[in-house]
């Protein structure tokens, strides 16, 4: 068991919820994210080429994010597009607002009960 009270399991990846430089807290001011190099759009699911081999997908593609917290509530964000990206295997990213409805509510660190948006367990539906 993680330290966030969630197995991990074969197909799950922790998603990793980020900001943007054009973003303060929800409010966006625009599509630029300098820090990354990515331009246009927030619908990206930002994922290592490892992963994106053994997935199955390729740069472009439209992709799904499943919630897989095992708590039997459906939660899914869709229409991202793949987007090949320096992440540690098993780990995925996406921005905030835009994959917040893949945090469950309940969902925090046990010792500190910070809100965990950097470890959030999910599966990808090719589309």
């Amino acid at each position: 068991m993680s330290v966030l009270g969630v197995d991990d399991v074969r197909g799950h990846y922790h998603l990793i919820v980020i900001g943007s430089n054009d973003q303060l807290n929800t409010t966006l001011y625009g599509f630029s994210d300098r820090l990354r190099g990515l331009e246009g759009s927030r619908t990206v699911l930002l994922i290592n080429p490892a992963d994106m081999a053994r997935e199955n997908l390729h740069a472009g593609d439209k992709a799904s994010l499943v919630s897989d917290a095992g708590d039997g509530v459906h939660r899914e964000v869709a229409d991202l597009s793949v987007t090949p990206f320096d992440l540690p295997d098993g780990c995925l990213g996406g921005y905030s607002p835009e994959m917040n409805p893949l945090v469950p509510l309940w969902y925090h660190d046990e010792a500190s009960k910070t809100p965990a948006a950097k470890g959030v367990p999910v599966r990808i539906r090719k589309q």
